[in-house]
């Protein structure tokens, strides 16, 4: 990921927030097969996990389900095997990547900079965003017969649906909301031919990073002037990136 310094994040914290309001990532593999492609992604949901919540320095893991029958979940699973020369759970050799992107995102016309351009001039569209990488050493839960698959799946089910069903959707149970979805509301039997279904990946974060390109870089004026335009857009979205734009102005003027 390119880096100048008034986009960059450093805060530990604040990327595991981001992922977190953000579980939505793209996982990215370059596995060599004669099989199958060998870039490949997918969009999957995460759980992060992280031993330590005060800590500012611990990475944690992220744990994560694909289908199967995915040709990228295939890759893997062949990657392992092939590796380790048998068939069963395994780490990839190779480093993965996961993607996370914010929900705010925009195209910036230089309409809106209203202190460079007309004095100058010397002024480019851009794209506002913001965004967090991930890498790590994967680990493939593909053996339906192993212990250590159904465990791993229990968990992340019910892991999974708890955090999007509470965080996400917000049905807490309390204060009039909806009480959240749970696996167990399911057919046991139903949930078991789900898992056999499906493979669990987990990843060891080796890497953290990611940025907030929400206009900082620009003089005080062209700041005001990408709040204002978005204001005066008058839909959701622009009001959402106007709300973005001054919240970062703010951070770097602090």
């Amino acid at each position: 990921m390119y880096f100048r310094s008034a986009h960059v994040e450093t805060d530990i914290s604040e990327l595991r927030r981001f992922i977190r309001e953000n579980p939505l990532g793209i996982l990215i593999t370059t596995l060599p097969s004669p099989n199958y492609p060998t870039l490949q992604c997918t969009h999957i949901p995460w759980v992060l996990d992280v031993l330590d919540e005060d800590s500012n320095t611990e990475l944690g893991t992220l744990r994560g389900h694909l289908a199967k029958q995915n040709p990228h979940c295939k890759a893997m699973q062949e990657a392992v095997e092939r590796e380790s020369g048998t068939v069963a759970n395994g780490t990839l050799q190779q480093e993965v990547l996961v993607v996370f992107t914010g929900p705010v995102q925009s195209y910036v016309t230089t309409k809106f900079y209203t202190e460079t351009k007309p004095t100058t001039g010397k002024v480019a569209p851009t794209w506002n965003y913001s965004a967090v990488q991930v890498y790590g050493r994967a680990t493939v839960f593909f053996d339906t017969k192993a212990e250590s698959t159904a465990a791993f799946l229990d968990k992340q089910l019910v892991d999974l649906s708890e955090h999007t069903e509470r965080n996400i959707m917000g049905y807490t149970g309390v204060d009039g909301r909806p009480a959240p979805w749970e696996i167990t509301d399911a057919p046991s039997s139903f949930i078991n031919i789900l898992k056999k279904a499906i493979t669990g990946v987990e990843i060891t974060i080796d890497r953290l990073e990611g940025k907030h390109k929400m206009s900082q870089e620009l003089s005080v004026g062209d700041r005001e002037g990408v709040i204002q335009g978005f204001e005066a857009l008058g839909t959701d979205d622009g009001r959402r990136m106007a709300a973005a734009v001054r919240e970062r102005s703010a951070m770097k003027d602090a």
